[in-house]
């Protein structure tokens, strides 16, 4: 018996907001522990260099001061390289990265000691105390520099700064054939996931040797298998859950070596331990995300049909080969996007600088590059003479060739790429548009019109995640995820998939998540995996549960089972309404564990949500200041459970990919020294600089999931960074302007202009 219908297209509105807005939501740095001490990181301030000594005898005596740790006191493993270059390797030893700074330093902010005081205000001052000698060595910032012959090594063992590769274009064809060629070097820059709440970590040692550590992060057992594996136990000696966590958007999905070092101070110590950064800390220390250079040329036939796509990406990787292999892959594997490419040459190489170590943000590869093809799709229709969407429609691939192999070797599940195209055409009034434009150039107006599109797909949901669903005594339900939630809405959704299936009131279901002593296992939150992941493990659960409550009730009723429905208030029997039972009287009269039911539903393949953005700006011709007008996405994320969680990730992804296109970008001087280590100097825009979002939707069901679900939490980003930064490029289009990196400074656009 399938209730799928009855639990689809709801807009439900979210459960988990009014203990938040109430103040009750108890975030790391709320927590008040008897007993806490505090923990302060000394961090390198030199980009390069061997430490040659650490003094920490001023610090040692401070007021306050209960211990001042370097590596050799603690004696923590290295966090391995991850993911390995290829799921066949094991991590290559000699890229791993302590958990503090041993004999070198590679980034400003590096971690070389920590300070634990009584008070926190005690620990930052001892801080201050401590002295690092560090003989400093040449640097290297930029990824293009680092392939130079005679650029400085980060990891002397292993000889080389190139520390991924896959692919080649030597002696390639890829552009044979092709009648015209476009060719481009983009710079997707690097930016930072600033996320509300900063990292931070709370840890709190118990008899027995079993630590409780709780983390603001999005995926606890990976943190709970880091803590293990640095500190030499056993992951039952780990307990890992989560308080109220204030976003992550990727950055938060690995265990920082710092969160070890807390672990491993508390459980030396004896004392709870709490660590959260400051805010310039974060800019420095959390994993930034982005930067690409890509070196590409796109090939074409003359009536618009594409050949080839030929070139070499380059992506910052940053001091360690950490979590930078996520976005490095990815966006080799979405290499050719929405659209038929018969020939791909390729070469992907992921580069070590002397910066702070770069991994998944919102998109993690997907931004890059969709925003390389469809710049590249752009300059192709205007040295074709051709419009842009017509070019784009020529070579969409069409939804009788699903499923199919990319020649990047994405593995896309179904897909119909002219509906959201049209959808978007029809909602923004193109002709309109493009009316205005033609008068306000013809008029020679200051403020110029531009109007970018973006057509994109994306991998989502790639993995596997567990469930469980079982029936308590008093008849609630009990859930049970491996998912963790930061703000994305998994309890409203998670209890409508639940309350539709079981035909329950909400208020009847309970999410246990976050926490490994309470949920057998899980993988966590990224890569916008959750709702057809965890959703499609939870809903094939309660489907299983619903099944032996039926036969319970059979048997308690004496009907035959397929005579027994479930609705409102429990079970009855057809046609005699009389005889009913709650989920609390079945429940009772089960045995322990009877109407209990759990899953692990995996996806090895992932699915691909698509879509179509558009984005209009107004450039000010003598100022170089861009303003966003409007902005309209037309998303296909398969089934929607609940279109209001739905439009709220469409909503947040699409400001983040505006905050590229326009205002943000981690910068260095060439001696490695961040420019952009506040939020004063790091240009975040606020909900002032956004206009109001138009969100549509369209619906092409994936056949991977019973659910027919796809992600929706990073194609908000995805599609609207490209869009932008083709919007401002049209508006520059009669001052001849071709080519702009993002960010669309004004000073930048200016510069152009004049």
């Amino acid at each position: 018996m399938s209730t799928t219908v009855s639990i689809l297209g709801h807009r439900v509105e979210r459960r988990e907001d009014p203990p938040l807005l109430r103040g009750e939501g108890g975030y790391l740095a709320d927590l008040v522990v008897p007993g806490l001490l505090h923990l302060v990181f000394v961090r390198s301030p030199v980009a390069h260099g061997v430490i040659t000594s650490i003094d920490a005898g001023d610090a040692r005596s401070a007021p306050g001061v209960v211990a001042v740790l370097s590596a050799g006191d603690l004696g923590i493993n290295d966090l391995p390289e991850w993911p390995p270059p290829r799921p066949d390797q094991p991590p290559r030893r000699e890229l791993s990265r302590p958990c503090l700074a041993r004999d070198r330093v590679r980034f400003v902010g590096e971690a070389v000691a920590v300070v634990v005081a009584e008070t926190e205000a005690q620990a930052v001052d001892a801080a201050e105390l401590v002295v690092v000698d560090i003989e400093p060595l040449p640097a290297v910032i930029d990824p293009l520099e680092a392939l130079e012959p005679d650029a400085p090594i980060l990891f002397p063992e292993f000889g080389s700064n190139v520390v991924l590769e896959l692919g080649s274009r030597d002696d390639s064809d890829a552009l044979e054939g092709a009648e015209v060629v476009v060719r481009a070097t983009f710079r997707n820059q690097r930016v930072a996931a600033v996320p509300l709440e900063p990292l931070g970590a709370l840890v709190k040692p118990h008899p027995g040797g079993q630590l409780e550590c709780l983390v603001s992060c999005q995926a606890p057992f990976q943190v709970r298998a880091g803590i293990a594996r640095a500190l030499g136990k056993q992951e039952s000696e780990v307990w890992v859950h989560l308080p109220a966590v204030g976003g992550g958007f990727g950055a938060k999905g690995g265990c920082y070596p710092e969160v070890v070092v807390t672990a491993a101070v508390a459980d030396r110590l004896g004392r709870p331990v709490r660590y959260v950064e400051t805010r310039s800390e974060n800019l420095v220390a959390m994993t930034h995300g982005r930067g690409q250079v890509q070196e590409v040329a796109l090939g074409a036939r003359r009536d618009g049909t594409l050949v080839g796509l030929e070139g070499r990406t380059v992506t910052e990787i940053g001091a360690y080969c950490w979590r930078g292999g996520i976005p490095w892959r990815t966006a080799r594997l979405m290499a050719t996007g929405v659209y038929r490419i018969p020939k791909v040459a390729l070469e992907s190489l992921g580069v070590v600088t002397n910066t702070t170590p770069v991994g998944p943000y919102r998109g993690a590869g997907r931004p890059e590059a969709t925003a390389m093809l469809e710049r590249l799709i752009e300059m192709l229709a205007a040295e074709l003479g051709m419009d842009s969407i017509d070019l784009r429609r020529r070579n969409f691939l069409r939804p009788d060739e699903f499923p199919l192999e990319t020649p990047t070797g994405a593995s896309y599940d179904s897909g119909d790429y002219e509906k959201p195209l049209d959808v978007l055409l029809e909602h923004a009034g193109m002709a309109e548009l493009r009316g205005e434009q033609r008068s306000r150039r013809q008029a020679g107006a200051r403020r110029q019109l531009g109007i970018g599109i973006s057509t994109f797909v994306e991998i989502s949901g790639s993995g596997s995640e567990y469930s469980s669903v079982e029936v308590e005594r008093d008849g609630t339900i009990l859930v049970r995820t491996g998912a963790s939630p930061h703000g994305q809405g998994h309890l409203t959704t998670f209890t409508q998939l639940v309350s539709g299936a079981l035909s329950v009131p909400p208020e009847q279901v309970r999410i246990v998540h976050s926490d490994t002593n309470e949920v057998a296992r899980g993988t966590g939150t990224f890569g916008s995996r959750s709702g057809q992941l965890a959703g499609n493990a939870i809903y094939r659960s309660a489907e299983a549960v619903l099944a032996k409550a039926r036969e319970k009730a059979a048997d308690l009723l004496e009907a035959a089972v397929e005579d027994v429905t479930v609705g409102e208030g429990g079970f009855a029997v057809t046609g005699v309404p009389a005889r009913r039972l709650s989920w609390a009287e079945v429940a009772v009269a089960a045995e322990p564990g009877e109407l209990q039911a759990e899953d692990d539903f995996t996806q090895e393949q992932g699915t691909y949500p698509f879509g179509a953005h558009l984005a209009v700006v107004e450039v000010d011709t003598e100022t170089g200041r861009v303003e966003l007008v409007r902005v309209v996405a037309v998303d296909d994320c398969g089934t929607v459970i609940n279109p209001l969680i739905v439009e709220g990730q469409v909503h947040g992804g699409i400001a983040q990919g505006i905050a590229q296109a326009l205002y943000e970008e981690i910068r260095y001087d060439e001696a490695g020294n961040p420019l952009t280590a506040n939020l004063a100097d790091y240009e975040m825009p606020s909900a002032a600089e956004m206009p109001s979002f138009e969100v549509e939707e369209t619906v092409t069901a994936s056949p991977r999931n019973p659910l027919g679900m796809k992600g929706i939490g990073e194609s908000g980003t995805v599609g609207s960074t490209s869009a932008v930064w083709n919007a401002v490029l049209d508006a520059l289009e009669p001052y001849g302007v071709r080519q702009l990196d993002m960010p669309l400074t004004p000073e930048k656009v200016w510069r152009a202009i004049h």
